[in-house]
């Protein structure tokens, strides 16, 4: 009897041969060695695992809806989650969604609106779920930290996911719109995959002195949407201004060399409220998030695709985008009509004196200003598609900013000469937070580009 769901398995097509065996084990679990498993055996299995919504949801499609509801599912509809959820086609997932919304077999029937936003968030919150059943080192890193994952902000990542599956001045989404979504949704098909290869791979202990959740961690792979966290090992009371959620929405939306870590940089609750320290502490450390809070509540940022240096010229490319995250959480991608992406200048009569991304001068889509504690949104900003006033009002006071960098820090001309110990070294090269004071008050540095010619 023990064998039986193994040979289902084997003889099942859609299976791949690594997926046989878990699969099977699975299957075997849930239906207590027989060949059938009973809805309430499954929810007892899988409950605790998932949001209750998508719970129903799967019933739906593994049982049938209520009216031609079956009392048991077999192991070929149990592999055809699996298979569909984790590597299906778009066509195979949107018969999925069909399926669990109850539109089984009608294939040019609308979905309200309402309930295809409530099917995102029921995979959303389970995603965070398991993210935080199986802790992995990525979610430590940051939980140990002080990060929460906040309730009210698994549903602004949701909608942010599912906003524009509708076609303007409609509440009723067609196949066609739902699959046009789902293809040029990556963050949420990743999350579905991980959710139905957490539940595939989810064992209940069965001794009473062990936890009451273990996961094979060792087959089911840490989400690379969520970045390891560094650079807080001496910070114990961190005070952060996003949850883990906020962070993952930002991560999933940078390009994907740069998704592997974050650095951090600056807190202005931690480094005070200083625009020459948070220079000193982000110039010169290749691609940064900047995170920013008004007094009235509204969080928002940009990601910066070039290391920040003084310039009167603009930086970045077209992976550069702005973000909001309170009130909602939206991202606003490069028009490439321009190319201001990135400024940054001090101590020049003629130039504004600050930090800012997108628009031009004096409409910026985000600006700091040099004199710390004022930063200003316009109500529009051509850099940025699909852009909208960031802030709670056009010119704002700044309750807190953050910066983080994303990736490895490059190296640059004075780490080598550093490690290389060379001769006639200033005591300001490499040092960029007090050369950036110094730009501030005015102090040429002269002896800067010569210095390593005399010394080649």
């Amino acid at each position: 009897m023990g064998n039986s769901s193994t040979k289902l398995a084997e003889k099942c097509s859609l299976l791949t041969k690594d997926e046989v065996p878990l699969v099977a084990s699975s299957f075997k679990l849930v239906s207590k060695n027989s060949d059938r498993i009973k809805e309430d055996d499954l929810m007892k299995f899988w409950g605790s695992q998932m949001d209750p919504r998508l719970a129903q949801y799967i019933t739906n499609f593994l049982f049938g809806a209520l009216g031609s509801r079956s009392s048991v599912v077999e192991f070929q509809k149990f592999a055809e989650l699996y298979v569909y959820c984790v590597r299906g086609s778009v066509d195979e997932r949107i018969s999925v969604l069909l399926t669990c919304l109850g539109h089984s077999g009608s294939e040019s029937a609308d979905i309200a609106y309402p309930l295809i936003k409530e099917y995102v968030e029921a995979v959303v919150s389970s995603y965070m779920r398991a993210l935080r059943l199986e802790c992995g080192p990525r979610f430590k890193s940051w939980e140990s930290k002080g990060f929460r994952i906040i309730k009210e902000c698994i549903q602004k990542l949701a909608d942010s996911l599912v906003y524009d599956v509708v076609q303007p001045g409609t509440q009723k989404v067609t196949r066609v719109d739902a699959e046009r979504w789902l293809q040029s949704n990556p963050t949420f098909l990743k999350m579905l995959e991980h959710v139905f290869s957490h539940l595939y791979n989810y064992r209940s202990t069965k001794s009473p002195q062990e936890e009451p959740v273990a996961v094979r961690k060792s087959l089911v792979t840490e989400s690379a949407l969520l970045p390891y966290c560094e650079g807080l090992e001496y910070v114990p009371d961190f005070p952060a201004t996003t949850d883990i959620t906020q962070i993952l929405y930002i991560n999933s939306n940078l390009p994907t060399q740069h998704q592997e870590k974050w650095r951090f940089l600056f807190s202005s609750q931690i480094h005070g409220e200083s625009f020459s320290t948070l220079l000193g502490r982000i110039m010169d450390q290749g691609p940064t998030v900047i995170i920013v809070e008004d007094t009235n509540g509204y969080v928002f940022g940009g990601f910066a695709s070039a290391s920040w240096c003084l310039s009167a010229n603009f930086a970045g490319n077209t992976s550069t985008f702005l973000f909001t995250l309170r009130p909602k959480m939206r991202c606003f991608e490069s028009t490439t009509y321009n190319d201001h992406y990135q400024y940054l200048n001090l101590h020049q009569q003629t130039m504004p004196n600050g930090l800012g991304m997108g628009g031009q001068h004096n409409y910026w889509g985000l600006w700091l200003d040099s004199e710390y504690g004022f930063g200003e949104c316009s109500e529009s900003c051509t850099t940025f598609k699909g852009y909208s006033q960031m802030s709670a009002n056009k010119r704002f006071k700044i309750r807190n900013v953050e910066v983080w960098a994303v990736g490895e820090k490059p190296s640059t001309e004075s780490d080598e000469e550093s490690s290389q110990k060379s001769p006639g070294r200033s005591v300001l090269q490499g040092n960029t937070e007090t050369k950036a004071i110094l730009e501030m008050a005015g102090k040429r540095q002269y002896s800067e580009g010569i210095r390593d010619e005399f010394f080649e």
